[in-house]
């Protein structure tokens, strides 16, 4: 069973054949715009400033990402610095980040993004979205798009197949949002992080309740153990926020 028809029938289940047709609709617009975004030049290897405005606004917002603007400039500032050769995402959701990464990494680099379909913060994407995220790359790049649960050991272990020898660069966790979750994803994925390479963790700041993120209570825990920067544009913001773990220091 496909993913868009395991959510056609939650919907249903749930909220009913109207909303049903709402979210048809809307789906009917994303590929309009995706066949418009066939058309955008993507900027690969420009500014970090650019990269950013380009995911918010192409085509559209198709792939916007989920990020306070000012957050991002400077996490994708650091990415641009430090020119990764290997990148590890989790949560690919709209691919607003992963654009980012392919853009300001090295030419050859190899990229990997996780993303569980139906996950509970955001997670999911219709299969058609895996050729728009692929024309994110340079020309040299390889980009590997994992439809899987991050927290399976199967899957750390597909990661491992893929990965070279020497280990990621650059870890972003941005999947499940949950205490348990973050820190499943941070235990199994940072040890693959090369000496001098670094992790960031999106959503660091406190949430709302009923949001169920608590991304910030792992976030206070990993401050007392590891080097850190934050990357908060406002400490009230109530959502959001970008937090910087520097592993292994050479």
């Amino acid at each position: 069973m496909t993913y868009e028809l395991k959510i056609a029938l939650k919907t249903i289940r749930q909220e009913g054949f109207g909303s049903l047709f709402r979210k048809f609709l809307q789906y009917i617009g994303q590929l309009f715009r995706a066949v418009c975004f066939l058309g955008l030049r993507i900027p690969k290897g420009g500014s970090p400033e650019g990269v950013v405005d380009f995911s918010f606004k192409a085509a559209g917002g198709l792939i916007c990402p989920g990020q306070i603007r000012s957050e991002y400039v400077r996490l994708a500032t650091l990415v641009q610095e430090r020119k990764p050769q290997v990148i590890v995402e989790i949560g690919t959701a709209n691919g607003g980040t992963l654009v980012a990464w392919c853009a300001l990494a090295q030419p050859e680099a190899v990229i990997v993004s996780i993303d569980l379909p139906g996950g509970i913060h955001g997670g999911g994407y219709a299969y058609w979205r895996s050729f728009i995220y692929q024309r994110f790359t340079r020309p040299g790049q390889s980009l590997h798009l994992l439809r899987a649960d991050s927290h399976l050991a199967g899957t750390c272990e597909q990661l491992k197949a893929i990965l070279p020898p020497q280990g990621v660069d650059f870890l972003f966790i941005d999947g499940d949002h949950t205490y348990e979750g973050v820190k499943a994803d941070f235990e199994m994925y940072s040890p693959l992080v090369r000496p001098g390479g670094f992790v960031a963790l999106h959503d660091i700041c406190v949430h709302p309740p009923e949001m169920g993120c608590h991304v910030d209570k792992f976030w206070r825990e990993l401050q007392q153990k590891y080097k850190t920067l934050e990357m908060i544009e406002n400490p009230n913001q109530g959502g959001f926020g970008i937090g910087v773990v520097f592993l292994n220091p050479e």
